[in-house]
């Protein structure tokens, strides 16, 4: 594989307007093939702004994005079918099935017909749904819905997923499940970006992190390779709030 890295991005800036101060200020970060790469932030340190111009949602103002290689410049003709993004709020049709959810959402993705059926099956039995495939949406639990949700980002088994807090609201078995479900489809292949607040989450099941705030990474590295490197913090949580700081960040 001629690049390293899934998704790269160089010194990133984005300056909304009548804002004094960038919302990404030199954003470089490097997402490795393979990773299930979580990225970890404050509110407001610029990580919403930067997950939508990746996936080509955002402008931004100066700087480089590449995807699978291909710079975003280019344009996302050739950048767009490699994504899978799962969005966190519920991006489904309460008054529909699961089923009825994920065949319109499959159409929208151009799937042939019969693969499409053969996804659906197999994507509701990997998150133990295939008994409520007929159910209405509006009658499922927080955390089935959010279920239904990840399968829609991956009928078209995208080489990249990113998961934007997929665990949100959800009971504990429902977070078990997915988690379990997550790392199973990384180790299949998939690289994984997962943004997620649980800061437990991402030690238990990401290979590498980035740490981000003021628009910029400040460290990134495998989990066990920041520990030794903060040896002082004893989980986490604890280095988290050792490089942002423990003021509150009530904006979003």
């Amino acid at each position: 594989m001629g690049n390293t890295y899934a998704i790269e991005t160089r010194d990133l800036k984005k300056t909304y307007k009548g804002k004094a101060h960038p919302t990404l200020n030199g954003l470089s970060l490097r997402i490795p093939y393979g990773s299930l790469f979580g990225l970890l932030a404050p509110n407001g340190a610029g990580k919403t702004t930067a997950i939508n111009i990746i996936c080509g949602l955002r402008k931004y103002d100066s700087g480089e994005v590449l995807v699978d290689g291909h710079s975003l410049a280019d344009g996302m003709k050739s950048i767009k079918p490699l994504f899978g993004l799962v969005p966190q709020d519920i991006a489904l049709f309460p008054t529909m099935t699961a089923y009825e959810n994920l065949k319109i959402l499959g159409g929208l993705y151009g799937i042939q017909k019969s693969l499409l059926e053969k996804r659906i099956n197999e994507l509701l039995e990997l998150f133990d749904l295939s008994a409520s495939r007929h159910s209405y949406i509006n009658r499922f639990s927080g955390g089935m819905k959010r279920r239904v949700n990840l399968i829609a980002g991956m009928l078209h088994a995208p080489k990249i997923l990113i998961l934007d807090e997929p665990t949100v609201g959800v009971d504990a078995q429902s977070r078990r499940l997915i988690l379990e479900k997550l790392v199973d489809i990384n180790r299949s292949g998939t690289t994984i970006l997962f943004i997620s607040h649980y800061l437990e989450e991402a030690e238990q099941i990401c290979t590498e992190v980035a740490f981000m705030d003021n628009g910029s990474v400040i460290c990134q590295g495998p989990p066990s390779d920041l520990r030794d490197i903060y040896k002082s913090c004893d989980s986490m949580e604890s280095m988290y709030l050792l490089l942002t700081g423990k003021r509150m960040r009530d904006n979003q």
